[in-house]
């Protein structure tokens, strides 16, 4: 009995022992903690409570020129649901959960009441703590679904959560999309003045340290190492809303109405270089529809055709080659450059013709002629002329994307041929961005001054301007002042005698150059179907405010000439800028040489309306007759005269010449009665002039354009 006792006793000790091993190490390591690790513990125990957070700055607004919102950050939510809260209760769930679908379904759109209710009900039994209601929901809907059932018990009671998040809107939605831009930092993507100007616009995100709470909330501290944001600057941009709607629905209605594949039209402020308007659109295929999804302008080269030819004509002009009067003889429009023939569209009348008329009508061959004469001993020095001008060079833009001109050089034997020169002087062989051949042609409309295309006017904080974007001059002087004159001479004479004739019956005078250029299909070559229609160009001629250039790509419709594919967006754009902005209409009186050539009003004209129209012309007149009702109107030199109308009482009056609206009002006003037929002014009247009429009589009056 003794032995077993004694084996027992000795298995106690061993077990009290291990005890008392265990204790001193848990001792010892309870001293080392509070010693040697009690500082770093204290500070991990601290950052489990203790957090610095960013606090997000306010990213920049961008404006246009007029001061309308064209991107801003808007507060978005997303928004979830703790169904299985056990905060709500069964009752407080099944009797009010119709209610909460209901205003759901109300409130977001995003399903019906039916389908809510099923969801809430599922998510609810499957015990769902974070049920996803709606991504990007809007602060207004956020504020609606706070009042709905349930959710209205407050934060924790009601089980809503709301996680909040921002993005960038657009008001305009596509109006000048790709040039507003986006930047994406995930996908290292900067489109735009977005992306440009986006180191600008973030601002500096500020730091609050903060505590946990119950329910895990985190409250701030106010600890002095707290940095507040600093919100980012807001970008004024040079573009014109209302402008800029116009030619976007402009260039959108051509290229429907031509059936294209893709177009683009830029607006700019002449003296400035200041992008007033900036439109690119494409078709997509799939939806029939044309939408801003690339930026043509400035990212797009491509071989301009006709256009170009107003380099080649400056550097003529200004090596004193050619002058516009000078005449040659193109025989019936074609030559041969080696194995290549080069032909013109017609054949202008037997051949002989001046240089003005190979401009204005656009002949391949007299241009390419007049180029290949001049320099196909010397290549390089047309081509260095070019370069001289800059042309070769990318116009150094600030928002990313611009793609660089390729001008061949003769010093590159695997690139220059034989042909190459003289098509080169008609705008093929080489490639060259739309913005970029605006530029050119502000800058003739300039004086030869070239200015840096810019899409910004200021940046500011809140009210204070921070910078203002002034003028940047890429090229003093392009050319010569009378090479320059003599190009804008040219200009004109395209408008009034050439190939765009049909933009000569505008109110004020347009100078420019219309293009057809056929598109490479690769190696296949050039084929007679494909085209690009381009018209660029300045307004008004006499004191040019605006350039601007339109490029259609592809027209099927039937018409394909820049004439009649680009030139009629061009007008409609620079129609809108001529009646929105009066200063515009001082280069009308600066066309005004040595003679008047405001047209007298066809026959007799009611006196208000005729001082209104030649006071909004600046055209002077005698201020004499304002007394009179109707009054005749007949151009002297230099001012208008005004002279009063016989009208006699009891008589028939001589209408011929008078609009309709005039015809009838005087008619009527004397007592008669009017009738009317065809269209236009009065071409004849059923009762000659001066017979006796009586009241209520009827006169036939017939109108013809």
């Amino acid at each position: 009995m003794i032995q077993p006792k004694r084996e027992i006793l000795w298995r106690v000790y061993i077990v009290y022992a291990v005890c008392l091993i265990a204790g001193i190490v848990i001792l010892a390591r309870i001293i080392q903690l509070q010693t040697k690790y009690r500082d770093e513990l204290l500070e991990m125990a601290k950052k489990q409570e203790v957090r610095v957070f960013d606090i997000p700055a306010m990213r920049g607004n961008i404006y246009s020129a007029d001061g309308s919102m064209l991107a801003t950050t808007v507060p978005i939510f997303e928004v979830r649901m703790d169904v299985a809260s056990e905060l709500i209760d069964d009752v407080t769930f099944n009797t009010k959960v119709d209610s909460l679908a209901e205003g759901l379904s109300r409130i977001l759109g995003t399903k019906g009441k039916r389908e809510f209710l099923q969801d809430l009900r599922r998510e609810r039994m499957e015990g769902n703590r974070y049920w996803l209601i709606k991504n990007q929901a809007t602060y207004a809907e956020v504020k609606a679904l706070k009042q709905l059932p349930i959710f209205n018990r407050g934060k924790y009671k009601g089980g809503l959560i709301l996680n909040p998040g921002s993005k960038r809107e657009k008001p305009f939605k596509d109006l000048a999309n790709r040039t507003i831009g986006y930047e994406n930092s995930r996908e290292n993507l900067f489109v735009g003045i977005e992306g440009a100007y986006h180191d600008i616009l973030k601002g500096t995100n500020g730091r609050q340290v903060k505590r946990r709470i119950n329910h895990g909330d985190w409250v701030p501290l106010y600890d002095e190492n707290d940095v507040e944001p600093v919100n980012g600057y807001d970008i004024v941009s040079t573009i014109d809303v209302n402008i800029q709607d116009v030619a976007q629905n402009a260039l959108r209605k051509n290229l429907i109405e031509n059936e294209a594949e893709q177009g683009c039209a830029i607006l700019m402020e002449v003296a400035t270089g200041q992008i007033v308007a900036i439109s690119n659109l494409s078709l997509d295929k799939k939806t029939k529809t044309y939408n801003e999804t690339y930026n043509y302008s400035i990212a797009e080269s491509v071989e301009p055709g006709s256009t170009f030819k107003l380099a080649s004509m400056l550097v003529l002009l200004n090596d004193n080659k050619v002058r516009p009067r000078d005449s040659m003889n193109i025989g019936n429009g074609q030559m041969n450059y080696y194995s290549r023939t080069m032909k013109d569209v017609h054949p202008i009348r037997n051949g002989r013709i001046t240089v003005r008329e190979a401009f204005e009508k656009s002949s391949n061959v007299a241009i390419s002629k007049l180029v290949w004469n001049a320099y196909k001993d010397q290549p390089s020095k047309y081509v260095d002329a070019l370069y001289r001008m800059g042309l070769n060079q990318p116009l150094g833009l600030d928002i990313p994307g611009e793609r660089k001109p390729n001008i061949k050089h003769p010093s590159n034997k695997q690139t220059w041929s034989g042909v190459t020169l003289p098509w080169m002087s008609i705008g093929y062989e080489i490639t060259i961005t739309p913005l970029q051949m605006l530029t050119l042609y502000n800058a003739v409309a300039n004086g030869g001054k070239m200015v840096k295309p810019q899409f910004i006017k200021e940046i500011r904080n809140g009210n204070i301007v921070i910078r203002r974007f002034e003028p940047i001059v890429i090229n003093e002087a392009i050319a010569s002042g009378p090479a320059i004159d003599s190009a804008r001479k040219l200009l004109e004479g395209v408008v009034e005698r050439g190939t765009a004739k049909a933009l000569s019956n505008s109110p004020f005078k347009i100078a420019g150059k219309t293009g057809t250029a056929q598109i490479a299909s690769g190696k296949s070559g050039y084929n007679k179907q494909n085209y690009t229609a381009s018209f660029a160009g300045y307004f008004p001629a006499g004191n040019p405010k605006y350039s601007c250039i339109v490029m259609v790509s592809n027209p099927s419709a039937g018409k394909i000439y820049g004439g009649a594919v680009a030139a009629p967006v061009f007008k409609e754009i620079a129609d809108k800028v001529y009646a929105t902005r009066p200063g515009i209409h001082d280069g009308f009186e600066k066309t005004r040489h040595d003679s008047l050539t405001v047209p007298a009003i066809p026959g007799k004209c009611f006196a208000a309306d005729a001082y209104q129209l030649y006071d909004f012309l600046g055209v002077s007149s005698n201020p004499n007759m304002k007394n009179n009702a109707w009054v005749e109107t007949q151009a002297q030199k230099y001012s208008m005269l005004f002279k009063p109308a016989e009208v006699r009482q009891g008589t028939i009056p001589d209408m011929k010449g008078m609009n309709a609206r005039d015809a009838v009002y005087l008619l009527e006003n004397m007592g008669y009665k009017a009738m009317i037929s065809g269209k236009g002014r009065v071409a004849a009247q059923s009762v000659e002039p001066g017979t006796y009429g009586f009241q209520g009589q009827t006169v036939e009056l017939t109108l013809m354009m």
